[in-house]
């Protein structure tokens, strides 16, 4: 069996969680206060940090799925993650439309990524 590495556990989530050399990391969300454009910034600076810390980069990045609370959002968010994601590197993804946590929040994502 293998072994399951939790970082940064509270009592509900674990931020980070490795198994079998996969990376799987919660969902991420900017500022409320933020446009999208900001809070898209802000989420991929925040899994940039995890990703760091659970030891792997952007480029290592499998997966991602986007939640975005309004798809009229959605080119603006593109313009965000287009200039981010490593060229060579983009990961498989979906984005869709869903209700967020908070009304303020416009977007949501959540990556897994190897090691």
């Amino acid at each position: 069996m293998s072994d399951i590495t939790r970082l940064q556990t509270g009592t509900r989530m674990s931020k980070i969680v490795i198994h079998n050399g996969v990376v799987y990391i919660c969902g991420q969300v900017g500022n409320a206060e933020d446009d999208i454009t900001q809070q898209t910034q802000t989420c991929l600076d925040k899994i940039e940090a995890l990703l760091a810390e659970a030891g792997t980069d952007a480029t290592r990045i499998l997966h991602c799925t986007i939640w975005l609370a309004d798809m009229a959002d959605f080119a603006a968010m593109n313009a965000v993650w287009d200039a981010w994601v490593p060229v060579g590197h983009a990961p498989s993804r979906a984005c869709g439309e869903a209700r967020l946590a908070r009304p303020e929040l416009k977007v949501e994502m959540i990556v897994t990524a190897a090691l």
